[in-house]
């Protein structure tokens, strides 16, 4: 499990990596719900103040999924892409199949778009080009092991 006190410490691990690699985003675009306090980390350590979310579902449940990833909107406008290096953020590589929905949405717009997550697991279809641990098994995250106090289903 994840902790928010390994969370705290993987974040600058992993803004480490992009800055080693030279690359200097303009735009961190954080895959939304998982990815949302990477994201955010990252726009903080990268010192990157253009931050915005994509809300994309696929998971419905513990290795419960839909057919296909679904964007729901809004997102960044292709004018909000143009010509932006963009650094999309989520929590995991899993299948990889929602990045490469969200890197195929900002690549005809964006100058350059890479992949950081917090983990890369084997059978993704999308390799990363930035993630701080590889592993095969489920991940419990600190932002979504937590019972939750609504119930329900909540409108988007």
């Amino acid at each position: 499990m994840l902790t928010w006190e390994t969370f705290g410490r993987c974040v600058p691990e992993l803004a480490g990596q992009v800055s080693a690699d030279g690359y200097r985003p303009d735009l961190v675009l954080s895959v939304a719900r998982g990815g949302l306090a990477l994201g955010m980390g990252l726009g903080y350590a990268l010192g990157v103040k253009a931050c915005a979310m994509l809300n994309v579902e696929f998971y419905t449940g513990v290795d419960a999924r839909l057919d296909e990833p679904v964007v729901l909107g809004p997102g960044p406008s292709p004018a909000d892409l143009a010509g932006r290096r963009v650094l999309v953020a989520d929590d995991v590589a899993d299948t990889g199949r929602t990045l490469a929905a969200v890197r195929d949405l900002c690549a005809p717009h964006a100058a350059e778009v890479r992949v950081a997550v917090l983990y890369d697991k084997p059978g993704s279809v999308v390799r990363p080009d930035y993630s701080w641990r590889r592993t095969d098994r489920w991940i419990d995250f600190p932002w979504s092991s937590v019972e939750a106090v609504v119930t329900g289903s909540v409108p988007a």
